[in-house]
């Protein structure tokens, strides 16, 4: 059973049991009167509750966005003038940090270790985005090849966006969406995940007193009924989706009958190549973050380490020390790296995955079990004698557990990094840079590292074949928030 820690026994939130919803700049009762409630992973107890948004409530968000877009001063203030609101939002978002990190731990479980960098992470999306301003004011001007005229080329807003985030980071999750679509001048609404509906108001917050006009930015809260109505609105010119495959394959084939632009950024099953001269203490070092962050909880980390034959055993006794060390807990202790699974649908899914595995022939050299008492721990697992085929080594498990697989040559080990549905992201670990890079090249993923991943602001992230559909970040990011007008001029 898991100890709770004394942290948790000192922490205010400022909002549990809220009856609004965000419109027109204000915070207003939702005209629904269903409840959603929100459960802490680490105690299974409804500790919160949030209004499960019906149709009224869509079309006035929807209503009020558009609005805002239409007549308000958003789309129309000059892109300095909305990075200048974006610069004072992302000050405001810092000033709520710990709130804000303790609010997204209680919702889905994430430890603080993660939490406590949410604030500064949005502030940092924040301000990378402001600082393209430049890039978008800069007049383009294109010749015609064959000279006597030229066009010029004019990048507006898209228009209302629809933004909807998963439960794993529902922060920052929003916030590469968010932050793109107001430098670009679009008006949106934000449909969080319904077990955490509420760390995502004090974004909202922070830009209302950064000076965002009302109807600019709306929040919603519900269950899927909700996000569909708003991804199918009439109204609505644009949608942003993080989530699971089957979910966005859903809003993709809506957004296909609507000829709408739908940006998805869907599942990972990601692979960790270790070469031959590999340095294993270095990737030890890393290995939590870069394979099992938040507690597996993460789209692009590299659950499948695909170890040489010859440093097979060596790989899988690192691997599993690098887990067993590290704290299982209560997430709101700072020394815990696994937190609970975020929720009971997910924590039996993970128990399935294990069980899969077991009856398929996979051995767990940690973990592999439930936690007894409250909440929905499960221990940490490595499991060793995977193969490509097992399912576990196929399908992305979103918990705390990591497969090793065995490779005889190089060129086997890209063919099994490549044998997926997916193509998110990877890591090579060598230390030989070159070497790695070349390997790196013949990944089929939208992003791979070498001897550790992360992600860059300035640099687009998305997925291939089944983990989505364009891209986030960099001015690509931005780019998804904007619609071109040519005009073509005589010139003299």
């Amino acid at each position: 059973m898991i100890a709770l820690s004394e942290v948790r026994a000192q922490v205010t939130l400022p909002w549990t049991h809220v009856d609004d919803i965000y419109l027109h700049g204000r915070w207003q009762t939702a005209h629904s009167s269903e409840r959603s409630d929100i459960v802490d992973p680490t105690t299974s107890e409804v500790w919160g509750s949030v209004p499960n948004a019906n149709a009224a409530d869509v079309d006035a968000a929807v209503a009020a966005a558009r609005a805002a877009f239409d007549d308000g001063p958003w789309p129309r203030m000059t892109p300095h003038e909305r990075a200048d609101v974006l610069l004072r939002a992302a000050d405001e978002i810092e000033r709520r940090a710990d709130p804000l990190s303790w609010t997204n731990t209680r919702e889905n479980g994430s430890p603080v270790m993660e939490t406590a960098g949410a604030a500064a992470n949005a502030a940092s999306i924040f301000r990378y985005f402001a600082s393209l301003a430049d890039r978008l004011a800069a007049p383009d001007v294109r010749p015609f090849p064959a000279g006597g005229a030229e066009t010029v080329v004019l990048r507006d807003p898209i228009g209302v966006c629809a933004l909807i985030a998963p439960w794993n980071f529902p922060i920052n999750l929003v916030v590469i969406k968010l932050a793109p679509a107001l430098l670009a001048g679009c008006t949106v609404v934000i449909k969080p995940a319904p077990p955490t509906p509420l760390s995502i108001r004090f974004v909202v917050e922070a830009l209302a007193d950064a000076g965002v006009p009302p109807g600019v930015v709306n929040l919603i809260t519900g269950e899927a009924a909700a996000g569909d109505a708003l991804v199918r609105h009439r109204q609505v010119d644009k949608v942003a989706f993080t989530g699971s495959t089957p979910v966005g394959r859903r809003i993709a084939a809506a957004c296909g009958e609507l000829l709408r632009p739908v940006t998805l950024e869907l599942g990972g099953k990601s692979s960790a190549l270790v070469l031959p001269d590999a340095d294993l203490g270095a990737m030890s070092a890393g290995l939590v973050r870069s394979c099992l962050r938040n507690s597996g909880q993460t789209c692009y980390i590299s659950t499948r380490i695909l170890a040489p034959e010859a440093r097979y055993p060596e790989v899988v006794d690192m691997v599993t020390a690098t887990i067993a060390g590290s704290k299982l807990g209560d997430p709101f202790d700072v020394d815990t790296v696994f937190g609970p699974v975020a929720t009971e649908a997910q924590y039996r899914k993970v128990l399935g995955y294990l069980e899969s595995a077991r009856v398929e022939g996979a051995e767990a050299t940690t973990g592999g079990t439930p936690i007894e008492g409250p909440g929905y721990f499960i221990a940490p697992t490595v499991l060793r004698n995977v193969t490509p085929e097992m399912t576990v080594a196929r399908e992305e498990i979103f918990g705390p557990v990591l497969t090793v697989l065995s490779y005889r040559d190089q060129d086997e080990a890209i063919a099994v990094a490549n044998d997926t549905a997916f193509g998110l992201g990877g890591i090579v670990y060598s230390t030989d840079p070159d070497h790695a890079l070349a390997v790196a090249q013949r990944i089929d993923s939208g992003s791979i590292g070498i001897n550790f991943f992360a992600s860059n602001h300035s640099a687009p992230f998305g997925g291939r074949h089944d983990s989505g559909l364009g891209v986030e970040y960099g001015m690509e990011g931005l780019g998804a928030y904007l619609t071109f007008k040519s005009i073509h001029r005589r010139t003299a």
